[in-house]
């Protein structure tokens, strides 16, 4: 309830006590960020879920040729897992004062972060190194959308990375409550998407005869 009355609020107008204007501002400027982001990650939800049912409606067809799973998919998930884990760990010890461990979990989630991005790319490179690379084929078609989707949204995500790094490294410059939600932000996002990525691998790489679940719930058997 109180997600839905902030993005109901309307500022502008008086409150009970016919005041305007005297809210505070800072408050008020993270709890936006946090609704803002919420709704987005609503939005992007709701765009893989589509991705996923036209991926496993597809699947029924005769045509389709699954992608062959690069060995390389494998040990990105683990990379975007500990670039989650990492997030994870900074927001804790943040809740703690414990700003050098906030300061390596944001490095070592960036790191990983660019590791996983730079493992998708060169797992394009193995599929077009085995020739099945064509956009002819559906399951390609739909691999290069749906991966390639996912990895533009953990490029926006390292630009949220890096003004979140900057505000810890200058926190005193910063307000403390700013910092905090923009690591609360970053923490939530990168667990969403990873989430979003378990999901995809699991798809991206079962056979027909493993998709019975999803296709029944999906409506296409």
């Amino acid at each position: 309830m109180n997600f839905f009355r902030q993005l109901t609020e309307k500022p502008w107008l008086p409150d009970k006590n016919g005041a305007i204007g005297m809210r505070d501002n800072n408050v008020s400027d993270t709890a936006h960020a946090r609704v803002g982001l919420k709704m987005f990650l609503i939005v992007v939800g709701v765009l893989f879920f589509l991705l996923t049912v036209s991926y496993a409606g597809r699947m029924v067809y005769e045509d389709w040729r699954p992608v062959p799973q690069p060995w390389l998919m494998w040990q990105n998930t683990a990379m975007l897992m500990l670039a989650s884990a990492g997030l994870h760990w900074a927001q804790s010890a943040m809740r703690r004062d414990e700003w050098n461990q906030v300061k390596m979990g944001l490095i070592g989630a960036g790191a990983f972060t660019i590791g996983f991005i730079v493992g998708q790319l060169l797992a394009w490179q193995q599929l077009v190194d085995k020739g099945v690379f064509e956009l002819t084929n559906p399951a390609v078609a739909l691999f290069i959308l749906i991966t390639g989707l996912h990895g533009l949204h953990m490029l926006g995500g390292l630009v949220a990375w890096g003004r979140t790094a900057d505000k810890v490294w200058q926190r005193d410059k910063f307000e403390l409550n700013k910092v905090r939600q923009s690591i609360d932000n970053c923490t939530l996002y990168w667990h969403f998407l990873l989430a979003v990525w378990l999901v995809l691998f699991g798809l991206l790489f079962s056979g027909n005869d493993n998709m019975g679940i999803l296709l029944t719930i999906c409506g296409f058997k």
